[in-house]
């Protein structure tokens, strides 16, 4: 069963995603000093953070300075999301600056989300085996859900083997190179997921982003192998890297309910798979940044920038009837979403169990 049958009112169906924009309508302009201001300021706190907990003179205020580092660059590699969204003209340069500043540094360039993120919204493609972005974890396992989230402590190793091997080996061998776009070119947790080779347009960005990643990743390594770089720095990269990515699996974990059986689904039936966990809840402006709180409304209108979603949720909250769908996507908070996540999974098992009983 999918989770459009969550929607009793066919009608407010229909209907609410046109009511949505025409509510927002004036908060689709992305603001771009906000943006460059928002992306500065994290850069720096990242960086900062990063030297602090190599340099600070003991371990507690190292620590501290470790965290920081992790909140910060989580939160630069989100705006992957939002260049991934935002048209040229929106903010211009800005993804220039993603790349400069985060992508290209942390290995994560906007070569890896664009063009594939894109296909997360598609209507006939969200909660397939066509998205990029969807595992139906509800209908899976307690150990699916452990390993999805286990495995991506590896993205740092993942990244430094794509673009410091795969790229020089993809350079000189052409047939390798399908291979390496369609499979490892692509921040996608679906294993089934090809995606297509970069287009005319799209290439010459492609190229300069693998070659100045590919050189990063190289010096990065070997000048860590002959003691430029010391060990102590290198291993806490690799560990913040982990970090960061592990924290990102996290919040993807709440991002979505999982539940989907495979079909396609109508848009609200996309937005009740999906999560918003506003205020009063606090915690998810550290592990959902960038307004990943508000993910189910981002599904609903992906063109709002990220600054005006807790503005949209508060003016559609209170404009539209107890009875809109909209009200069935907002959640508590982290432990609410995975605890029905984990129930979903446990009586999904009993269900199964019930269905093998001989004589039953």
């Amino acid at each position: 069963m999918s989770v459009e049958t969550l929607t009793a009112d066919p009608q407010s169906e229909r209907q609410l995603a046109g009511a949505a924009y025409k509510l927002t309508a004036d908060l689709a302009k992305a603001r771009p000093a906000i943006y460059w201001a928002d992306l500065i300021a994290t850069t720096a706190v990242a960086y900062a953070s990063f030297a602090g907990a190599l340099l600070l003179p003991n371990a507690p205020l190292r620590s501290i300075s470790f965290v920081l580092a992790v909140l910060a660059f989580y939160r630069g590699i989100s705006f992957i999301h939002e260049v991934s969204h935002l048209r040229a003209q929106d903010v211009p340069g800005f993804k220039a600056g993603y790349n400069v500043l985060i992508g290209v540094p942390y290995l994560v360039p906007s070569l890896m989300y664009e063009g594939v993120h894109n296909q997360h919204h598609s209507k006939s493609r969200y909660g397939t085996v066509l998205d990029p972005e969807y595992m139906p974890l509800a209908r899976q396992t307690v150990w699916h859900v452990i390993g999805f989230i286990a495995v991506s402590a590896l993205a740092p190793l993942g990244v430094l083997l794509r673009f410091g091997v795969l790229t020089p080996l993809a350079a000189v061998i052409p047939p390798f190179r399908k291979i390496v776009v369609e499979r490892f070119s692509a921040l996608a947790i679906n294993p089934q997921f090809r995606r297509d080779m970069p287009t005319a347009a799209q290439l010459p960005l492609w190229l300069t982003l693998e070659a100045a990643c590919w050189l990063w990743a190289t010096a990065f390594v070997w000048l860590t192998v002959f003691g430029v770089i010391p060990w102590r720095v290198f291993l806490t990269a690799l560990a913040l890297g982990s970090t960061v990515a592990v924290l990102n699996q996290v919040r993807t974990l709440a991002a979505h309910h999982w539940e989907n059986d495979g079909d396609e689904m109508t848009s609200t039936g996309q937005f009740l798979d999906s999560v918003n966990v506003p205020p009063p809840a606090t915690l998810p402006m550290l592990w959902a940044p960038v307004g990943l709180r508000y993910h189910a409304l981002h599904h609903l209108l992906p063109r709002l920038p990220y600054h005006n979603l807790g503005a949209a949720h508060a003016r559609l909250l209170a404009a539209l009837p107890a009875t809109s769908p909209y009200h069935k996507g907002n959640h508590a908070g982290f432990w609410a979403v995975t605890n029905r996540l984990l129930g979903a999974i446990r009586d999904r098992r009993r269900a199964d169990a019930v269905e093998i009983v001989p004589g039953e």
